[in-house]
């Protein structure tokens, strides 16, 4: 496992070029090179990179799906298009992913302008501990939001793991 900066996140499009230049590097010393990243926002460019190289990666436009499931996942956003998703990651690194990188630590007045059409934050819960439950209802309270907890655990993502690293094609 070779991972990328989590905070290529509130980067996506320069997610498909580092997976790029990280594939490429592996392919010289690894027999198989897979993508653990969904789509990430990437609109289809991660998607390009993997047909390029001939690479395998997650299913789905985001880790969410993973987690939750596509269909459960759609239904919550359906239910309220408003809803902010966090995962046991996103619930750790909140101050620093989330608060840090929007400057809502030194301009906390923009918290309205990033947030303002936001109903409510749920926490897909993978190993949900009362810690983790802490700084979840923290994060919500951070940016005035009503938390709701949907344990998913990581059944999901280690059989898409499975299956990725299983049948993945070639490397590059």
């Amino acid at each position: 496992m070779h991972p990328l900066p989590p905070l290529l996140h509130n980067q996506p499009h320069l997610i498909a070029d580092e997976v790029r230049r990280l594939a490429l590097e592996l392919a010289r010393t690894h027999e198989q090179v897979a993508v653990a990243y969904a789509d990430c926002g990437t609109y289809g460019a991660l998607d390009a990179v993997c047909e390029e190289l001939g690479l395998r990666r997650l299913p789905g436009l985001h880790c969410y799906d993973l987690f939750a499931g596509e269909s459960r996942l759609a239904r919550f956003l359906d239910e309220q298009p408003g809803t902010y998703l966090l995962t046991d990651f996103l619930v750790r690194s909140f101050d620093r992913t989330v608060v840090r990188e929007l400057g809502l630590d030194r301009y906390p007045e923009l918290r309205d302008d990033y947030f303002q059409h936001y109903t409510r934050m749920i926490w897909l819960a993978q190993e949900p501990t009362d810690e983790l439950r802490a700084l979840a209802e923290a994060a919500a309270a951070r940016i005035g939001l009503p938390l709701t907890v949907i344990e998913t655990g990581d059944a999901k993502l280690e059989a898409a793991l499975d299956d990725l690293l299983g049948m993945s094609r070639s490397s590059p």
